[in-house]
């Protein structure tokens, strides 16, 4: 190396030093980073978008987001260790951890909002939490209107702030929830300085019951109520161990159809109301000039049964239940565009750490999502595994499916490409033995990558058959008196 080259090396090095200890290189740095707002949804199925081919729903908003962004349509949750299944979702989603590695309450665990906060973001929450108060406290710059719990009458929904890294204000909103949160995220990016980048969590309780949704919401509805899932039926084929928790009675059996419609009607009103405050959302993110360096997310803790299979709940590892919508937009994303690569929640950790340039911390699983929209690959992983308390495991591919309920000994093997409402079992087809044997290997070996140590056959194995034909059913205290009256009196 001769001394002009080297002496030329050592300048530069100087200079680019001198620029990064240079508080103007730092600022603009930190103006490069891209704003994030991540609108979260409660039991919002994958197909109740308008524009994911359902005419029977509104959601001008969440349209327009997918017309202008990139959607994962093959995006899951893993599953859950009890019937609450939205806590273990939002655990694994704010860690980037698998199931059984992580702690309902996040302890120990640098949650993705907190990371960011450290890097330098004002973090901002409201909403449904779930994943008890000191990670919300250490992950949150700021808080309003934040509910602590899993369900709630919308219109009184206890809720809390966040202001100087303590909690006050407790109180029970004097809105309905969804309209709450929203004033709340409002009111923030209203104040938000442009030169500081923010980190905006937005958790809606809606569509999760009790759906009550505003009538303003239900016009459409009532007049052209939506049909009846295409996998509709009146009870579940046999026992899969999860028939008669509190979701599955808000309706008795065998499900009525018009009930069912009915109900339905009402979930795409909750849907349709939150989507119209979304649209606030975006108004504000585009008046006050943040929308050229925003990154929008918009996802769903897992989806909803509403009478597919004759199930009413997300306690099953059906796609309608265990899959969610998954949409990024902001600059340098493509849109209208969409990918069938299998992904998780947890994978948006380490996607919103790439977008925003700060390092993954250590313990987090999940999978960088940009390198498909950037179409580096196809996807990131060739299978999908999903499970429930100790009643289910299922595996998936790019085709096939497979179910295994643990207690009662029984499989289910599915063709997604011909049969993607999951309706006819192949498991007893000769011709699938070899399927079902290397789909079961696949499934094993999810188990040993993720700490799961439940056996897949039982040695005292409970009954298949099962009729709850005028099963007698109870409310719970968070449903209104019209909908007790309407569901519960009534029979």
């Amino acid at each position: 190396m001769t001394s002009l080259l080297r002496n030329s090396i050592t300048l530069l090095i100087l200079l680019v030093t001198s620029f990064q200890s240079n508080p103007i290189w730092a600022e603009s740095q930190s103006n490069s980073r891209p704003n994030i707002l991540f609108l979260f949804s409660d039991d919002q199925r994958a197909d109740a978008i308008a524009a994911y081919d359902n005419p029977h729903i509104q959601t001008p908003n969440l349209d327009q987001l997918v017309r202008t962004g990139f959607s994962f349509r093959n995006a899951f949750c893993m599953g859950s260790i009890h019937g609450a299944v939205c806590q273990p979702s939002r655990a694994m989603l704010n860690s980037g951890r698998t199931l059984y590695r992580v702690p309902m309450n996040l302890k120990g665990v640098t949650t993705m909002p907190q990371l960011l906060k450290q890097a330098g973001y004002t973090t901002f929450g409201t909403g449904k939490w779930h994943n008890h108060i000191e990670s919300f406290q250490k992950s949150f710059t700021t808080g309003t209107a934040a509910f602590m719990g899993g369900m709630s009458n919308h219109l009184k929904v206890p809720v809390v702030d966040l202001k100087n890294g303590k909690f006050e204000n407790k109180r029970k909103g004097a809105k309905f929830s969804t309209e709450l949160f929203v004033d709340a995220t409002v009111d923030f990016l209203n104040q938000q300085p442009k030169d500081q980048p923010f980190y905006a969590y937005v958790a809606f309780s809606a569509p999760h019951d009790p759906r009550m949704p505003p009538d303003s919401a239900m016009k459409s509805y009532k007049s052209s109520p939506p049909p009846l899932p295409k996998n509709f039926m009146p009870q579940h084929p046999f026992n899969n161990g999860w028939m008669t928790g509190r979701d599955e009675a808000l309706a008795g059996w065998p499900r009525d159809p018009k009930i069912v419609q009915e109900q339905l009607a009402e979930y795409y009103g909750m849907i349709t109301d939150m989507d119209s405050h979304i649209g606030r959302i975006l108004s504000t993110i585009k008046k006050n000039g943040f929308d050229k360096n925003t990154i929008i997310i918009f996802s769903s803790d897992h989806g909803l049964a509403v009478g597919s299979h004759g199930l009413l709940g997300k306690q099953n590892l059906y796609e309608h239940s265990m899959k969610s919508p998954l949409i990024f937009k902001g600059p340098g994303i493509p849109q209208n565009q969409s990918s069938e690569a299998l992904v998780y929640l947890y994978d948006i950790f380490p996607t919103v750490c790439d977008l925003t340039h700060t390092p993954v911390p250590a313990g987090v699983e999940g999978l960088d999502l940009l390198p498909v929209w950037k179409e580096k690959t196809k996807g990131v992983r060739n299978s999908l595994f999903t499970t429930y308390e100790d009643l289910m495991r299922a595996v998936r591919d790019d085709r096939w499916k497979l179910i295994r309920y643990t207690q009662i000994n029984k499989t289910q093997l599915f063709d997604l490409k011909n049969d993607p409402y999951e309706l006819h079992d192949l498991s007893q087809k000769p011709d699938q033995k070899k399927r079902i044997q290397k789909m079961l290997a696949i499934l094993k070996n999810w188990q040993q990558k993720t700490d799961d140590k439940q056996p897949l056959t039982s040695d005292h194995p409970q009954p298949e058959t099962i009729d709850l034909t005028g099963r007698k059913r109870k409310p719970d205290p968070h449903q209104p008196r019209w909908i007790v009256e309407k569901y519960f009196d009534s029979e």
